[in-house]
């Protein structure tokens, strides 16, 4: 027989839209799915009320099994009529409670969040947060998938690649830091030569001289967009005095 597929926390998704309605203000949803160039509509709800609605929420209902926690964030996602329901998805992924959950099987469902939010604000919570997570909870299994998505035609994937390591500091794999960037350096693409140049002023601030030299050794193809954001905190420290 066919493996059943989990069912959703229903008591859960129902509590959170009843909980994210009753904080909307529709008056400020038009000015936040403009300035998101959202095709998805917003209720209006702040940003600490969706916050403060998830975690009351999450603390009423625990889940206990992995399946049925995947496949409530899915619904929530997937069913999502206003785009605070796919931000509360991926609340509800990174809720501490459920870190015993992740495992390398939950690159499946980030992947499709990744790939159909498709813009800033889904991705780039998705790629700090919870995919480095998991990469510095399963290295052997995450590298290799990153390797591949740094030379992706998604350029979503791409820069999930760049950005995976934001918070790691001195535990940067800065090998595979440089091997996600290399694939994407010569793109005109804004959204990855501004990942690029986050990532190297993020990692900049733990290793200043890898970052001069990289940038200084490879001047002649990084955007200057690239080359500027990576560089600002040393130019501010007064480490460089110029961009090469």
């Amino acid at each position: 027989m066919p493996a059943v597929s989990p069912r959703p926390h229903r008591a859960l998704i129902r509590d959170l839209t009843a909980a994210l309605e009753a904080v909307a203000d529709p008056g400020r949803a038009p000015q936040q799915q403009a300035y998101m160039k959202s095709e998805m509509p917003y209720l209006g709800v702040a940003a600490p009320d969706l916050h403060r609605a998830c975690r009351e929420t999450f603390k009423k209902h625990v889940i206990s099994d992995a399946d049925v926690w995947q496949a409530t964030a899915g619904q929530l996602w997937r069913k999502a009529r206003f785009r605070e329901y796919r931000y509360a998805a991926v609340e509800l992924l990174g809720y501490r409670r459920y870190r015993p959950f992740y495992d390398p099987d939950l690159m499946d469902l980030l992947e499709e969040f990744i790939v159909t939010g498709a813009w800033w604000d889904h991705v780039d919570a998705i790629a700090i947060n919870l995919v480095g997570a998991l990469l510095a909870q399963h290295p052997r299994v995450l590298k290799p998938r990153l390797a591949r998505w740094s030379k992706d035609q998604d350029i979503w994937r791409r820069r999930t690649s760049i950005i995976a390591q934001l918070k790691f500091k001195s535990a940067t794999d800065t090998k595979l830091l440089i091997a996600c960037i290399e694939p994407s350096v010569e793109e005109s693409e804004f959204f990855l030569r501004k990942a690029i140049g986050w990532a190297l002023r993020e990692y900049s601030k733990t290793d200043p001289q890898l970052v001069i030299d990289y940038v200084t050794d490879n001047a002649h193809r990084l955007s200057g967009l690239s080359k500027r954001e990576g560089l600002k905190v040393l130019l501010k420290q007064g480490l460089i005095d110029q961009i090469p």
